[in-house]
């Protein structure tokens, strides 16, 4: 019997509501949030019945994302990851957030005007995800690109937006995590962890002078919305000497990373 699991003849039971749902795309949806997720696809016959996918439906949807660039094979062809098709699109999906959108033209000022690189950072869970990277017009720049991820306790944007949670939230966050060592200058107990972001929020703005990457420095502050909700960091990053503590050159990145947290807040309606 032929496999018909893609045809349009596939009907699909349910409320009134999902009349119009198509459900060669919704596997082909499940497929990728697996793929997404690390599932690599080794064992066609393994994944197809995790996913209660048909093994045939499978194997054409793995190629058929591969022709789009929405996945790409690794391994010599025997696993996948998402491919840089899927990273286009996530990152056109990030620039249509209105907190995008405000900040790009800040960070670009605040990059050229510095000479240092400069990006956007939201929290997800114990980690970071870059929104937004503008770079100076030099050789020095960051490695960072838009959809990064990395550990909040080791970065300046990541310490910004873990200082601003409840107390409670951050116990639950962090109770029984291993805060990996970056550094040597890098938290690693939870009780550093605090000690250091009520340092930050007090200043109002993070440091780090080798803290997540030796020879590198940053400094981060906080952007709020218009309920006044810290909602992402700003920072610029670059050659750890910029940043030595106490001189005019690390007062004026703290004056001008400070200023342009105030002016993204400001184009997003917050007033305070």
């Amino acid at each position: 019997m032929p496999d018909t699991d893609l045809s349009e003849t596939d009907t699909e039971s349910g409320p009134e509501s999902a009349a119009y749902s198509v459900p060669p795309v919704h596997r082909a949806f499940t497929l990728l949030r697996h793929i997404a997720a690390g599932g690599r696809c080794r064992n066609a016959s393994a994944t197809a019945r995790e996913l209660g996918i048909n093994r045939t439906t499978l194997i054409r949807l793995l190629h058929t994302l591969e022709a789009e660039r929405m996945i790409e094979s690794v391994d010599d062809g025997l696993s996948w990851q998402l491919g840089p098709g899927m990273i286009v699109l996530a990152a056109e999906a990030l620039k249509s957030r209105d907190v995008v959108r405000v900040a790009q033209p800040v960070m670009a000022r605040l990059a050229a005007d510095l000479g240092l690189s400069s990006h956007l950072g939201v929290l997800d869970g114990r980690d970071i995800i870059y929104l937004l990277r503008e770079t100076p017009n030099t050789h020095l720049v960051s490695n960072v690109r838009e959809g990064s991820r990395l550990p909040a306790h080791a970065t300046t944007v990541g310490r910004v937006l873990l200082g601003h949670l409840a107390p409670e939230d951050l116990d639950r966050l962090y109770g029984d995590a291993v805060l990996a060592r970056a550094t040597d200058k890098t938290s690693t107990t939870l009780a550093a962890l605090r000690a250091q972001i009520t340092a930050d929020r007090a200043r109002g703005a993070a440091w780090s002078a080798g803290n997540f990457e030796r020879g590198i420095g940053s400094c981060a502050a906080a952007i709020r919305d218009h309920r006044g909700r810290v909602v992402a960091a700003v920072n610029v990053t670059g050659p750890e000497d910029r940043f030595a503590p106490d001189t005019p050159q690390a007062a004026l990145i703290e004056a001008r990373v400070r200023a342009a947290a105030d002016e993204i807040s400001r184009g997003l309606g917050h007033s305070g």
